[in-house]
């Protein structure tokens, strides 16, 4: 019979649990790296397969300008404010019947600049409000 300390074994590492923790990590970031790609939205404004341009004689036009400025019916706007842009569209919708604001702006356009059309069109009583875009065609022929 032996008496004596038994021998120590080696010790084992179990890599089960190692393996485990390496899997969930890859998921994690297998998944955000999904969701972060999805974030980043190329948008390149306006332009749209539409058909050209065909005025109709209850069209109000309103032009936006890069830098602000507004033409309304082909008559600049002096003031930039909501009360200028709501007073010309009252006038011009006077000469019209069933009167249809159509707003072209320029690309570099601000949003709050298209806004303050809208607005002044709802304050004005005008309730058909659409935009033009530049057909697709047209944006890849010019320089």
């Amino acid at each position: 019979m032996k008496f004596g300390r038994p021998r120590s074994s080696e010790p084992e590492i179990n890599l089960i649990p190692f393996i485990d923790v390496l899997l969930v990590v890859l998921i994690f970031l297998m998944l955000s790296t999904t969701y972060g790609r999805l974030t980043q939205l190329d948008l390149k404004l306006p332009n749209a397969d539409s058909a050209e341009i065909q005025e109709k004689p209850n069209e109000i036009r309103v032009l936006i300008s890069s830098d602000g400025r507004y033409i309304v019916q082909k008559k600049a706007l002096e003031g930039a404010d909501f009360q200028a842009i709501g007073a010309a569209l009252s006038e011009a919708a006077k000469e019209v019947a069933n009167p249809l604001v159509v707003i072209s702006a320029d690309a570099r356009t601000s949003h709050q600049s298209v806004i303050q059309v809208l607005e002044a069109a709802q304050n004005a009583g005008l309730q058909q409000v659409t935009f033009t875009a530049q057909s697709r065609s047209q944006a890849t022929a010019l320089p």
